[in-house]
């Protein structure tokens, strides 16, 4: 084995957490596989004889490329209502349980609910918070991607920890989980306002992603009302796996995706719902799993 290919198989022996690092920071699948291709790009352009811990450095290198992309997404941000309403790409399961390649995605319970609030930060308090809390990454590596000190990394760290904390935090039973949202799909089938209601958080927040429009409804009653909107989806909606939690996909038979619906519940209520209903992203979902 030459040089060149000893290097690309110690790069595949971290491609996995490379991935899981990226989808974490971008929130896009497609982004995060370019990421971790251009850390492979600036590996085999660099000298790296003197690195002692190569994934270290990767992670790094990842950072730094992630962190240039949520900046750049940041300046080009004009919409509010738009953004809020964005929602991040979705790892989708069949209801019976994630594949090896997908639990290395989504290890440390990564839901669409933590997802969005990661969203929300700030692109350095999101890179201080991503590789120091769920990567062990020591302060003082991200101080340098950040330029700022490790004392001042650690308030960015904690300013996320702080917003990120509880948010979206669902049932512990996926069991019970299944049922209410086996409820939900049945009560929506049957257009059955009432149950609709019963089933949701009075609080409920439903964010639907179109691609050309945002919407956003808050409310049992407005939330119920919505989604006797999406009856003719209902029928031919099937219960799978978003991110690892109950969730559905409407997916007709032969057809294309209509849509991907991600729900937190907790206490046995729906508290929060989000529908990717863009065809263009949905196109690019991989359903084989389904």
């Amino acid at each position: 084995m030459d040089q060149d290919e000893l290097l690309a198989a110690r790069f595949e022996e971290h491609r996995g957490r490379l991935r899981a690092v990226a989808y974490r920071m971008l929130g896009s699948l497609g982004e995060a596989e370019d990421a971790v291709q251009e850390a492979w790009f600036r590996l085999h352009r660099a000298d790296v004889s003197e690195v002692r811990n190569l994934a270290a450095w990767l992670t790094t290198v990842v950072g730094r490329v992630c962190l240039d992309l949520l900046r750049s997404r940041t300046s080009r941000r004009e919409d509010p209502l738009e953004w809020e309403a964005h929602l991040p790409d979705p790892v989708i399961s069949g209801p019976d349980g994630v594949d090896p390649e997908q639990q290395a995605l989504l290890a440390d319970s990564v839901g669409l609910a933590l997802l969005v609030v990661l969203d929300r930060l700030p692109p350095a308090e999101r890179l201080a918070f991503v590789l120091h809390d769920m990567f062990a990454v020591p302060f003082e590596d991200i101080a340098e991607i950040v330029d700022k000190s490790p004392a001042a990394t650690r308030q960015l760290a904690s300013r996320a920890r702080r917003k990120v904390q509880g948010a979206g935090t669902p049932d512990a039973d996926l069991a019970r989980q299944a049922e209410v949202v086996d409820a939900f799909l049945v009560a929506a089938r049957g257009g059955d306002f009432e149950a609709l209601v019963a089933l949701l958080d009075p609080d409920v927040v439903l964010r639907v992603d179109t691609g050309v429009s945002a919407i956003i409804r808050r409310g049992a009653a407005e939330v119920a009302g919505q989604a006797v909107l999406f009856r003719a989806a209902a029928q031919v909606s099937r219960r799978v796996l978003v991110n690892g939690l109950p969730g559905m996909v409407a997916l007709p038979d032969g057809g294309a995706a209509q849509s991907v619906m991600g729900l937190t519940v907790r206490d046995g209520r729906i508290v929060e719902m989000y529908i990717i209903a863009d065809p263009e992203r949905l196109a690019g979902l991989d359903l084989s799993r389904l």
